[in-house]
């Protein structure tokens, strides 16, 4: 199944990322209700971005996004709005996370193009990852 075409001012577009980041350390904190206010922020930045989750899920030691986003304003824009102001209110309304941590996100992040994979297998392969 392919997302329809979307369209910005001057381009019509059809991009889909899989974004992966994870905590610093790779420590398992995205638990105890910090993963249920992530996935709003997240959703937050992506409604205001006109960016799309197509699918998400949260680990307790990493985060999986399957994204459509306007490729003028790129998926590196976006990951650093998400990541960025998820620290901040996570840090805020969690005082917990800053005695764990320095800073809640690692700097790096993975991104593929999800061009030639159906994104039925993409988004069935993130709904399993709380399964594993």
């Amino acid at each position: 199944m392919r997302r329809p075409f979307q369209s910005s001012r001057n381009i019509v577009y059809s991009c889909q990322y899989h974004v992966v980041w994870c905590p610093k350390y790779r420590r398992r904190v995205l638990v105890q209700g910090v993963d249920e206010r992530l996935k709003r922020i997240l959703h937050e930045v992506a409604t205001e971005r006109r960016a799309e989750i197509i699918e998400m899920e949260v680990m307790p030691d990493h985060v999986h996004l399957l994204v459509s986003v306007d490729p003028q304003f790129g998926i590196h824009r976006l990951v650093r709005l998400m990541k960025g102001r998820s620290s901040r209110l996570l840090r805020q309304e969690f005082p917990w996370l800053r005695s764990r941590l320095p800073s809640l996100w690692t700097k790096s992040h993975f991104v593929a193009t999800v061009g030639g994979a159906p994104l039925a297998a993409i988004k069935q392969y993130i709904e399993k990852q709380k399964r594993v």
